[in-house]
């Protein structure tokens, strides 16, 4: 079904009628609300065309269309002729045909300037060039009385005189004209404030690389401060302990109990801070680049073994029990076992602090989503850690407060962290409060990949640098 109602239809037949067909094509798209800039795309458009059914076929016929089917409702222009036909119409739109009366710049610039464009012709059929713009947004209905009474206007126009056209014409040129230079000069200013744009924005990333380079040093400096530091405490505190043991041993005279039990804080309170100074010396080791993995064969039943009887005496109520699951089908596993064995105390000397009552159980299997994965967990039902906490465990320095809190340097956890990322491994926590936590840390079964790196532990879920969160890891 055809959709198009008829407007308008002019003869081609001398030059006089290529001025009545451009006057004609800019009044009906006045009349149809296109913008005068749009006018003067169609005018020039329709201008060109005819001229060139005029020129090559030695007349034709132009005839204008309003369709509108669907929602959208276009202008639709049609030149047609009876003559030779275009022979070298691949040329004229690949734009490789020069003409010395401009037929193929009038065919290209009709596919720029139109919506739509399509031409059919054949060597002595002639040819048709058939034309579409869209009527702008908002332009109001069309019926078939109101295109007639727009095509009785147009057709009670006066005929349009060379000059007039020419003056037309000449205005029009002259607003594009002024047109082009304001946009122009638009962008003349819109480049300038590129280029002041582009200015402070380099002087941005000038005091950024300055700033990143102050913030290596400093990182750099604080390494060598806390390595250095941690050497020179540890001689005084091991002679601290090995005093208080001495005291302790009773062999240079018996001490009374309140005496044995103020060395025995001593002892403990050097053991702490002995500790404190092992952690730091193992972080800035690892920041400095300077921990090497030594991967060897391990058993796991073989490490549970040694932790069990290292652990053990840290139980400090029989309410709490330790237990270590035997694990079941484990290969062999390819790692550095002294770093896992750092991992999991850590995690189970957290899980013991933080659990008054209940268990901590130690646990080891493949995921069985991944059997390249080994998954080594230590499970609490201790006081647990909130949600808004899970971030902060795993910060240097930072503690959750809390009664069981009593001591501890917070650098356990981001130590483990560390540790699991230069192992190839992640961390993963889970906690419920009041209910306990799950810390676990998965590790490639046979090694870490070459050159792997790691990034931060988030709370819940595994990522590239790990972290597995027991009762209240702090």
């Amino acid at each position: 079904m055809n959709h198009a109602l008829p407007i308008l239809a002019l003869r081609l037949r001398r030059d006089h009628d290529l001025v009545q067909a451009r006057g004609r094509a800019r009044e009906l798209a006045a009349l149809l609300g296109f913008a005068t800039q749009d006018q003067i795309r169609i005018a020039t458009t329709v201008s060109e065309i005819a001229r060139n059914a005029l020129r090559y076929a030695g007349g034709g016929k132009l005839e204008f269309e309003l369709d509108q089917e669907g929602v959208e409702s276009r202008l639709l222009i049609r030149v047609s002729d009876r003559g030779p036909g275009i022979d070298n119409l691949e040329d004229v739109l690949a734009g490789r045909y020069a003409s010395a009366t401009g037929m193929g710049m009038g065919i290209t610039g009709a596919y720029r300037l139109m919506d739509s464009c399509d031409i059919a012709t054949a060597p002595g059929q002639g040819t048709t060039v058939r034309m579409s713009k869209r009527l702008p947004a908002g332009a109001p209905a069309f019926d078939a009385e109101r295109i007639g009474a727009i095509a009785a206007q147009l057709a009670a126009c006066d005929d349009i005189s060379s000059a007039e056209e020419l003056q037309r014409q000449n205005g029009e040129l002259i607003a594009t004209l002024s047109l082009l230079r304001e946009r122009q000069d638009e962008l003349t200013r819109l480049a300038r404030e590129l280029e002041d744009t582009n200015r402070g924005v380099l002087a941005l990333y000038a005091e950024l690389d300055q700033q990143a380079e102050v913030l290596r040093r400093a990182d750099a400096t604080k390494s060598r401060f806390l390595s250095n530091m941690s050497h020179e405490f540890r001689t005084p505190l091991a002679s601290m302990r090995a005093l208080a043991r001495l005291l302790l041993s009773q062999s240079d005279g018996w001490l009374t109990a309140e005496q044995r039990k103020q060395v025995g804080l001593i002892d403990a309170a050097a053991l702490g801070l002995s500790e404190l100074v092992d952690d730091l010396l193992d972080l800035a080791k690892i920041e400095a680049g300077k921990v090497v993995v030594h991967t060897a064969p391990f058993e796991i039943d073989v490490l549970f073994s040694a932790l069990r009887g290292m652990l053990k005496p840290l139980l400090a109520s029989e309410r709490v029990r330790l237990v270590f699951e035997e694990p079941q089908g484990l290969p062999t596993v390819i790692g550095d076992e002294p770093k896992v064995a750092q991992i999991l105390r850590n995690f189970i000397s957290n899980a013991l602090k933080f659990t008054p009552a209940g268990e901590v159980r130690v646990a080891a299997r493949l995921r069985p989503d991944d059997a390249s994965l080994v998954e080594l967990s230590v499970r609490d039902t201790g006081i647990g850690i909130a949600p808004e906490h899970l971030e902060l465990i795993f910060e240097e320095f930072a503690q959750v407060e809390h009664d069981l809190q009593r001591h501890g340097s917070g650098l356990g956890l981001p130590l483990c962290r560390r540790l699991a990322a230069l192992l190839g491994g992640r961390l993963h926590v889970t906690s419920q409060p009041g209910v306990g936590s799950c810390f676990s840390v998965l590790l490639p079964l046979h090694g870490a990949p070459p050159d792997e790196g790691a990034a931060p532990a988030a709370p819940g879920r595994a990522v590239p640098a790990p972290s597995t969160a027991t009762s209240g890891a702090l």
